[in-house]
């Protein structure tokens, strides 16, 4: 609507897009949640890597659709056919049928946290890797995503070379999707890991930087790492956390996931201001690797192994009070 009328300002975009992440924190631990109250368990993982090869094919798709009707219309019409998308979306959400058995007993916010805590903090393997990626999502956001551009720019063609690089990854991510679907690997938190070190070389890439085609190629990569290690991370929460407390650990995950992301995009720029971009980009590859190999240090990530049954409780007494 404020597209359509020509008066927008930046900082009323600003606070909607707040909205929307607000609303995003209350959506995504919630649908991950229920992911194992709505499959069997021994398809556990196929149903994590379809959901995600929802969202990343939906990508590939919403952005050649959109970039027709912009180009057929306006950016407001495009934003519109978008808020369009969303009704849709709840209308089928809404036509759900959950099972009885998730429904829990009614709790309290406070308690909720304190049961969710407990689950968080009693895990070393969990918490060891939310800590990772609050240090590695605030460094690659910041890297990749102020810098990325402003090398190509500079190297690749400007924006067409960026979108190119960006459709890379996207194929990487459906292309590790894919591959998730058919892969069981035993001990599902070490592949990850190590999966998830192929996005690393895509900033050292950036920051020498390489040919245009050597890039692409890293960016794949980067998508097949970063979508092996979430579908093997859900699967991993899902199996280890009693699905009664499921949707606050994921909350808890998220938190510190995303935490220190706005400080990775803030000072990303002022800090290549100082140092230079490919000394920036070169240490927020090396840190992204370093904070990625500590996670093996820790006995549980090396060593947990897929189960044959997920754990499930009843919600805990001091859960319904």
């Amino acid at each position: 609507m404020l597209l359509f009328s020509g008066h927008a300002r930046v900082w009323q975009l600003a606070a909607l897009a707040a909205v929307n992440g607000t609303s995003s924190a209350f959506f995504f631990p919630a649908s991950s949640g229920i992911v194992p109250q709505t499959v069997p368990e021994r398809f556990l993982q196929q149903a994590n890597a379809l959901l995600r090869l929802g969202l990343n094919g939906s990508a590939i798709l919403g952005g050649a659709v959109a970039g027709f009707v912009v180009y057929a219309t306006s950016p407001a019409t495009g934003v519109a056919v978008d808020a369009v998308t969303f009704f849709a979306a709840a209308a089928l959400l809404a036509a759900m049928r959950l099972p009885r058995s998730l429904h829990m007993e009614s709790s309290n916010f406070v308690t909720d946290l304190k049961l969710g805590w407990r689950e968080f903090t009693g895990r070393a393997w969990l918490w060891a890797i939310v800590l990772q990626f609050g240090f590695v999502n605030a460094v690659q956001q910041g890297t990749e995503g102020v810098l990325g551009p402003a090398v190509s720019n500079e190297h690749y063609h400007g924006a067409a070379g960026w979108g190119l690089i960006g459709a890379a990854q996207a194929v990487g991510l459906v292309g590790g999707g894919v591959l998730m679907l058919r892969l069981r690997p035993r001990r599902m938190l070490l592949v990850a890991t190590l999966g998830f070190l192929l996005s690393a070389p895509l900033l050292f890439g950036l920051a020498i930087p390489l040919p245009l085609i050597a890039v692409l190629l890293l960016g794949v990569l980067a998508g097949i790492g970063t979508e092996t290690f979430g579908v093997l991370w859900d699967t991993t929460m899902q199996q280890e956390i009693p699905q009664d407390r499921l949707s606050r650990v994921y909350s808890y995950d998220a938190l510190g996931s995303f935490a220190l992301i706005p400080l990775g995009l803030v000072a990303a720029g002022p800090i290549a201001e100082a140092a230079g971009t490919r000394a920036t980009l070169f240490a927020g590859g090396v840190i992204s690797v370093t904070a990625t190999l500590a996670v093996l240090l820790v006995p549980e990530v090396r060593g947990l192994r897929r189960r044959g049954t997920i754990a499930t409780h009843e919600p805990a007494v001091e859960a319904a009070v």
